[in-house]
């Protein structure tokens, strides 16, 4: 039976190409995608979800939800994803409408609904909405299976501030109550990400498929990549969030190990910083498993080949 999945995301090309990797994939089951502010604002974040599930020809459910984080001021990030969030590749307006359902309603209805302990939440941006789901129905929290996301940074810092990546940085409140949750937790942070680079030869792959959605995804990465290729020097930028659907779908892509997880919400200078014992010096309990390897050319090789099939 496929696994059934709720992608939560703020899309952003490299949560778009997750969306279509996981549409992708007959293993898993996409139950809906829930929208939330992050990498541009809540009006971009879910017409860009749509305008990737109707790329993919697969169509399912996509909810708006939260628009600013728990506590905080929304911060975006139009300068590394450009003003629309998706530059890099015209798409026309998407014919598949919203749903109305809120999406916090639609993550607690779903796994209600759902068998326990059979849906997997895949989280692309900030936690808001899940921590938002967790915190008005905490009866769902059993149901969950599992959560993998995106998010955090340790032996490499942070992509924000030096001591935070982005997605924790926003909402660091939301991500402390989804750790602090009892559900497992599985982090796939800069420290696996910055492995898997958009070389100049990976990307060609994606234009070499000969399709529209080839020739998007190559326009995507081209853009995307353009920012961290100027701050890190590196021969390509990280492409972050299809890790979440190819960990699921290919673990043995993967390596880590369960540490204890911190994460810091009181102090200006390391706000949304993730504190992960690897070695277990501080000695508290293991709470989240931590990736921190990746085979990336197995990776790329993997959205390459299930890409083709949209």
């Amino acid at each position: 039976m496929p696994r059934k999945i709720i992608i939560d995301t703020d899309p952003g090309q490299d949560d778009a190409i997750a969306i279509l990797l996981a549409l992708a994939s007959p293993e898993l089951e996409v139950l809906g995608v829930t929208a939330v502010a992050g990498n541009v604002p809540l009006a971009l974040t879910q017409l860009n979800a749509r305008k990737a599930v109707e790329l993919s020809g697969r169509p399912v459910p996509v909810m708006a939800g939260c628009d600013r984080p728990l506590r905080r001021a929304l911060e975006t990030a139009e300068h590394v994803h450009g003003k629309t969030g998706l530059d890099g590749a015209e798409l026309p307006e998407p014919t598949l409408p919203l749903d109305p359902r809120p999406a916090v309603d639609f993550l607690i209805d779903t796994l209600r609904i759902e068998a326990p302990g059979t849906v997997t939440l895949c989280i692309l941006g900030p936690q808001t909405n899940v921590a938002t789901a967790f915190l008005r129905a905490p009866d769902i929290l059993p149901r969950v299976q599992e959560i993998v996301l995106m998010g955090g940074g340790f032996f490499e810092g942070g992509n924000i501030t030096p001591a935070a990546e982005f997605n924790i940085h926003v909402d660091p409140e939301a991500a402390e109550i989804v750790l602090k949750s009892g559900r497992p937790v599985t982090y796939i942070p800069l420290d696996c990400t910055h492995k898997a680079l958009t070389t100049r030869a990976r990307v060609e792959r994606f234009r070499a498929l000969g399709t529209r959605l080839g020739e998007v995804v190559a326009g995507w990465l081209d853009f995307f990549e353009r920012f961290d290729v100027q701050k890190y020097g590196s021969e390509g930028g990280p492409l972050h969030d299809p890790c979440v659907i190819a960990y699921l779908l290919r673990p043995e892509l993967f390596g880590g190990r369960l540490v204890n997880l911190e994460i810091e919400t009181a102090s200006d200078l390391t706000r949304g910083m993730t504190v992960a014992d690897w070695w277990g010096v501080s000695r508290r309990p293991p709470n989240a498993t931590w990736i921190r390897d990746i085979d990336a050319e197995g990776y790329f090789r993997l959205l390459a080949e299930r890409l083709a099939r949209l």
